[in-house]
């Protein structure tokens, strides 16, 4: 094939191994198969990557990448906050809904570098951008709306961060679309409700005390 640039070269390998590893299982992406599917010599992949690992971390990232550009994507100026968390955790499902394969693809990477010596800073790594992209869309939903959080934003997007793990396994068990978005509506209300008015936060205004002459004070 002629010669890529290292960028473009990257780019179809990690899309080529979130194929096979949505259709065959981790276990089937060798490097071989990898470069395979992408058209490339194994040379190549030497060119873009250091190594199989390396490659599962962009793999990783860019998965990362998509779905939180999916839920900002639909945050609005003006939109109160919960109407802005709803459309972004139903732009987050949509996603999953839409490809599968990759959603499948993505568990697996995480479960096999949790449980392979030397890879568990893959896991860690893929969760602390999922926290890092969901405070960036909290702190504009919130700004947005006029709102702040009354928890630290860290905190909320952790919390942002579990139930959609949750609701992709679950959704990837049971393809039950119309279950998650009702589980998307309960989450709504305990986020949204994580969320205070400026008016909220302001202390209350120290009351008038009257002089003994009956003037205010």
């Amino acid at each position: 094939m002629p010669r890529l640039p290292s960028a473009e070269r990257r780019d179809l390998l990690a899309s080529a191994a979130l194929r096979v590893i949505g259709a065959q299982g981790l276990g089937q992406a060798t490097t071989r198969a990898i470069v395979a599917e992408a058209g490339m010599s194994l040379a190549s992949f030497h060119y873009a990557f250091r190594s199989r690992d390396e490659l599962l971390l962009e793999v990783m990232q860019r998965v990362v990448d998509a779905e939180m550009t999916a839920a900002f994507r639909v945050v609005r100026p003006g939109n109160d906050i919960r109407m802005s968390i709803a459309a972004g955790l139903t732009a987050f499902l949509d996603y999953v809904v839409n490809d599968p394969g990759q959603e499948r693809a993505l568990q697996e990477l995480v479960h096999h570098a949790m449980v392979t010596p030397g890879l568990e800073s893959l896991a860690r790594s893929q969760y602390s951008s999922y926290r890092r992209a969901v405070t960036t869309v909290l702190v504009e939903a919130s700004r947005a709306a006029g709102v702040s959080w009354s928890r630290p934003v860290a905190e909320v997007a952790r919390f942002v961060v579990t139930f959609t793990d949750g609701l992709t396994l679950a959704w990837l068990a049971d393809r039950d679309t119309a279950a998650a978005r009702r589980m998307i509506d309960l989450a709504v209300d305990s986020i949204a409700a994580l969320a205070i008015s400026p008016a909220a936060a302001e202390p209350p205004h120290a009351s008038s005390t009257s002089t003994p002459g009956g003037a205010s004070a």
